[in-house]
């Protein structure tokens, strides 16, 4: 393998991480062929684990490099080559400032308060795979964990932007006092940092965040984000939590599209949420298809924000929270629970919409039918 000849292209290459620019994932079919390329890598160019330009995404047998693909040499087209797009994570408004909290009304509508005398998601481990937390804030201070920051390991996932501790707020927040209480108060989030402080990042970014996921054994993990063009690597990486037994939860996308929703939530293997708002009508701007699972409160949602304060904001990210504080408040009580009974139990206790405005496939969120329906089930 002429790996100096592909390592020439990546020095030579106008595409700089740090600048957003393109990226190619080089996927191998067989586990050892890719072993005995980092072997030859790491020979080729000692220290290369420490560069950016080239990732490795143990995870699908694959790696990342700063080369589009139209720049790969051809000896190496004989392996699955696809580009790795940038991911852009955000609200579907840039929302206010707010105060004066306690339970925000999504909290309330899908009667999470109701269940917490039976679960409050005790000990069940949320990766959030978004811009990191703010470890400061009053409301997350006693439901933050553990987490990591791919984009710079040595780092805290700090967020800097904002958008990952709206999230976080609203699946795990526990300040009754002064603060907010998110759906599973007692669930631990672990941020996972993979998007930069203006809310991007490479699929590549998602895929370590999901490797580490996996490794760290979440029991469930958020995705509050979507592109349009699908990805293969991103696929298997899905494919290989959901046979790990990870759930991801994804949400459907902000552009009021009909018969169409955002990658991942498009996979089967992920539950793919859409947004509703007060009155539990579809919110206008979330998209929509055959393909939404469950449907969760996304219009005008108060969480936790940067430097101890709250935003409102509205977007399917807010509502794909919501349903990951609910399977929380589920795992803690039903522990063990495959991804694929858990999708069934939201399917099959979602409440109907009103006007009919969504496809009969998917209903919205109740917290108190879904641990009915789970009990119906029976079982593990």
């Amino acid at each position: 393998m002429d790996i100096r000849g592909l390592l020439e292209r990546v020095r030579r290459s106008p595409y700089a991480a740090e600048t957003r620019g393109q990226r190619s994932i080089l996927r191998f079919a067989d586990p050892d062929d890719h072993r005995q390329f980092l072997l030859a890598l790491r020979t080729a160019l000692p220290g290369t684990t420490k560069r950016t330009d080239i990732r490795n995404l143990g995870l699908i047998h694959a790696v990342s490099v700063s080369v589009p693909p139209e720049g790969i040499p051809p000896p190496w087209m004989e392996f699955a080559c696809e580009e790795d797009p940038v991911i852009r994570v955000e609200a579907f408004t840039p929302g206010k400032n707010v105060s004066g909290i306690g339970i925000p009304w999504g909290v309330q509508h899908i009667r999470a308060p109701e269940a917490w005398s039976r679960t409050t998601g005790y000990r069940v481990n949320v990766g959030v795979i978004d811009t990191g937390v703010d470890f400061s804030h009053p409301d997350l201070k006693h439901s933050v964990e553990q987490g990591i920051n791919v984009l710079h390991r040595t780092y805290l996932p700090q967020d800097d932007n904002g958008h990952g501790t709206h999230i976080a707020g609203t699946i795990a927040a526990a300040n009754s006092l002064r603060g907010m209480i998110g759906v599973a108060p007692r669930a631990r989030i672990h941020p996972v940092k993979a998007f930069d402080y203006d809310g991007t990042a490479y699929v590549s970014d998602i895929i370590l965040g999901i490797d580490w996921c996996v490794r760290n054994r979440m029991d469930v993990v958020n995705m509050s984000f979507g592109m349009k063009q699908r990805s293969r690597s991103l696929l298997q990486a899905v494919d290989n939590a959901y046979h790990a037994g990870v759930l991801i939860i994804a949400s459907s996308g902000n552009d009021g599209l009909r018969d169409d929703i955002d990658y991942p939530a498009r996979y089967g293997q992920t539950i793919a949420v859409g947004a509703t708002n007060r009155e539990g009508k579809v919110a206008s701007f979330t998209n929509r298809s055959e393909h939404i699972d469950i449907y969760a409160p996304g219009d005008k949602i108060v969480s936790a924000w940067l430097r101890g304060r709250h935003r409102e904001m509205s977007g399917t990210s807010m509502a794909t929270s919501h349903v990951s504080g609910a399977v929380a408040l589920l795992l803690a009580l039903k522990p063990g629970l495959s991804p694929h009974l858990i999708k069934s139990i939201l399917k099959e206790s979602a409440v109907p919409l009103k006007k009919g405005k969504a496809l009969r496939t998917a209903g919205e969120l109740d917290v108190m039918r879904m641990l009915k329906a789970a009990e119906k089930m029976g079982g593990r």
